[in-house]
């Protein structure tokens, strides 16, 4: 199989790999305080040069079968709303889910809707068996993203993440290749 950087389109949006043009707006919205509070790997304050970086990282991670990213942009205007990616555990065929939308998209399903087509791409071209993701249980609007894609609960792993001077709960969620 012949991999090559995917463009993924949904009804309202294009999935798309990200360039160095698009580093003004992440670390614009990456370094949002809203985003920070709902992950657990973005760093607060995502300084010069942050985004530039992560960008770059993408092909390799790709090629190297390390996972995908890409970025979640407007289909009517191209406009870029936010991030996602698949992070893959190659050698037990399963990939960790991770998402971020600007808080000024969020409650419009946009998450739901790209989440939903890299699930699909992650089964049927990756071959993935297995993809799950987790948010902090406080997070419940990623909880219902997480159950709209067709993603189960697995469980909690109490106090799991220790961030700004406090223990979160992270709530697990995954999905079986259906094939």
């Amino acid at each position: 199989m012949i991999l090559k950087l995917p463009k993924l389109e949904t009804e309202r949006l294009v999935l798309r790999p990200f360039t160095l043009e698009d580093a003004t707006l992440v670390q614009k919205y990456a370094g949002d305080k809203r985003i920070y509070q709902t992950t657990s790997n973005i760093p607060h304050p995502y300084e010069n040069g942050m985004a530039e970086w992560w960008i770059s990282t993408h092909a390799t991670t790709f090629f190297e079968k390390k996972g995908v990213v890409l970025a979640i942009t407007l289909k009517e205007n191209g406009e870029l709303i936010g991030a996602i990616g698949l992070h893959a555990d190659t050698e037990n065929k399963r990939a960790e889910l991770g998402y971020w939308i600007a808080p000024e998209y969020w409650g419009k399903g946009f998450c739901t809707e790209s989440a939903g087509v890299l699930i699909k791409y992650g089964f049927e071209v990756l071959e993935y068996h297995r993809i799950y993701a987790c948010y902090f249980k406080e997070n419940k609007a990623s909880g219902r993203v997480m159950e709209k894609i067709g993603m189960k609960k697995e469980g909690e792993l109490v106090d799991h993440i220790y961030k700004d001077g406090k223990f979160h709960t992270a709530v697990y969620y995954g999905i079986i290749n259906p094939a």
